[in-house]
Parts: C-alpha cells; structure tokens; sequence
C-alpha cells in the first residue's frame, strides 16, 4: 500500500507540476523525449481546472452565504480570496495546455 502522506496528495490534488519533466535538460533526444511526455500529460490538465473552478465556485458560495447569513464581510473575505486566486490559476493552467497542444517541440 501507498503510503503518501496527506501534504503530497493534496499538492498532487490541485499542482500538476509533478507530472512534468524538465526539457531544458540533458541532449536532443531527451529533450525531445521530455517534450513528448510532456505532451502527452497535457491530457490532464483541463481535469486540474475543472478541479480548480469548482473549488473556486464552491468557496465563492461559501462567501457569498457568510456575507448574508452573518453579515461579516471580513469573514466572507477568507472565502473569497480563494475563490478569486482561482481564476488565474486557471488562466495559467490553461495556457500551459495550449501551449503543449499548439507550441513545436524543442529543436
């Protein structure tokens, strides 16, 4: 049995960097064997955001009840920067896959 501890799998739950390898290093064949892998993780990243966008969903409701249930806008706060890092978060994510569908391999 696998014993990851919790850290690593939450980090593994919402970062994909794990999955990628580096291309700028080691000869042309690797580089070009790294991109390929690459690319071919790239399949899991629109489930990355779509991991994203419901937490970031979810964490904007959960502000949006606190602010007009409690009425405590400082509250509400804790659930809503969360709610709004996801947003670029996505936006980085989603340019890494278009890069790796659209972008050449390296040289």
């Amino acid at each position: 049995m696998d014993n990851t501890g919790l850290q690593t799998l939450l980090y593994r739950y919402f970062f994909f960097g794990w999955l990628f390898k580096d291309v700028s290093r080691g000869n042309v064949y690797e580089r070009d064997a790294a991109w390929r892998h690459n690319r071919q993780q790239a399949r899991w990243l629109p489930t990355y955001m779509r991991r994203w966008l419901w937490c970031g969903l979810s964490l904007y409701a959960l502000g949006r009840c606190v602010e007009m249930l409690f009425d405590a806008p400082a509250l509400s706060a804790v659930f809503y920067v969360p709610s709004a890092i996801s947003v670029p978060v996505n936006a980085v994510i989603g340019a890494v896959w278009l890069g790796l569908k659209a972008l050449p391999g390296p040289l």
